[in-house]
């Protein structure tokens, strides 16, 4: 039997780590029926896959779909190259690290625009932050809005008069305060991945910049990690 519901659909891209997994409950609250979209672009493991598994799960998202786009055959981060993945980093530097994937979150939120498009959602969700994060260019606000821009001229459903909508929830909150904002939502951080370069037993480095934001925000908000 098709799924029929009378809440309006969004596509939400789905990484594992805790942002994401917040962006979803966010969407699911705000009265979406969640369709999780996660990307496996060759990054160094699979653990943070595993963990959008279990999210999608816990969150009951409607259909949750993993797509293959291998960006390690193009390279240049370290996230998808050999290449050492910084350790006790500076967060406060200005530089971009090593760890940035270029045009990562084009690719992801075009994507998503192809899937909304093919659902009839007018709404994508993703959880990328302005604050506390490494400094990435395409997790600004400027990067959204241009994103909605090029969508409303790139797509059917923009030039017919029903562009779609990206929602940034979380991008001017601390990590924080996105923790804070997931517990009210009954958010399970115990099931969420951050870490870059994880052990052979998917245990966290502890060092990274992912790493090191996650423990940042979790002594601020007060709360312990339930993933540690």
């Amino acid at each position: 039997m098709a799924y029929s519901s009378a809440r309006p659909r969004a596509v939400v891209l789905l990484s594992g780590g805790l942002d994401s997994a917040t962006a979803a409950a966010i969407a699911s609250q705000e009265g979406f029926d969640v369709y999780a979209l996660t990307v496996a672009y060759g990054q160094r493991h699979l653990r943070e896959i595993e963990s959008a598994r279990a999210v999608a799960r816990a969150l009951g998202v409607v259909r949750h779909v993993e797509l293959q786009v291998d960006l390690s055959a193009f390279g240049g981060s370290a996230l998808t190259d050999a290449i050492d993945v910084p350790k006790d980093r500076d967060l406060a530097a200005a530089d971009i690290p090593a760890t940035y994937v270029p045009a990562r979150n084009t690719v992801f939120l075009s994507l998503a625009t192809a899937w909304a498009e093919a659902l009839g959602a007018r709404d994508i969700y993703l959880g990328v932050n302005a604050l506390d994060y490494s400094g990435y260019p395409d997790c600004r606000p400027e990067f959204i809005e241009a994103f909605e821009r090029l969508a409303a001229l790139a797509t059917k459903a923009g030039v017919e008069g029903a562009p779609l909508r990206i929602h940034a929830p979380l991008i001017r909150l601390t990590k924080a305060g996105i923790i804070r904002r997931g517990l009210e939502l009954g958010v399970d951080y115990g099931l969420t991945h951050s870490c870059y370069d994880p052990d052979a037993l998917g245990r966290p480095c502890g060092h990274c910049d992912s790493c090191l934001l996650r423990a940042k925000g979790f002594a601020e908000a007060g709360v312990k990690d339930p993933a540690l």
